[in-house]
């Protein structure tokens, strides 16, 4: 059986938050993510939260992970028939609450 992992679009977002002084203690709990991510095989929004059961699940595919014990939230927009994760924010609670994280 074909085995399809998740593909994430893009770290480049991710490491260049934790390349920020300012939310460097993010860098161990993106990675994991990011690591864990890709090895996920997620075909719909039931089967993340078997993994993720914290993670609040917005719809149209728009997922909210808590990041470093919910310091940080990450939004993402997965699009499960093709296997990817596109990050849409990465940010503290105080700049999460300025966004609109359906339409992000």
């Amino acid at each position: 059986m074909y085995l399809c992992n998740m593909r994430v679009i893009a770290f480049r977002a991710l490491k260049e938050f934790w390349e920020n002084p300012e939310y460097a203690d993010s860098e161990i709990s993106l990675r994991s993510w990011y690591y864990d991510t890709k090895s996920s095989d997620w075909k719909n929004s039931n089967e993340l939260r078997l993994q993720y059961k914290n993670a609040s699940v917005l719809g149209e595919g728009r997922i909210v992970f808590n990041i470093k014990g919910n310091k940080y939230r990450l939004v993402v927009a997965i699009d499960y028939e093709f296997s990817v994760v596109f990050i849409r924010f990465i940010g503290t609670h105080k700049k999460y609450d300025k966004i609109d994280a359906k339409t992000i």
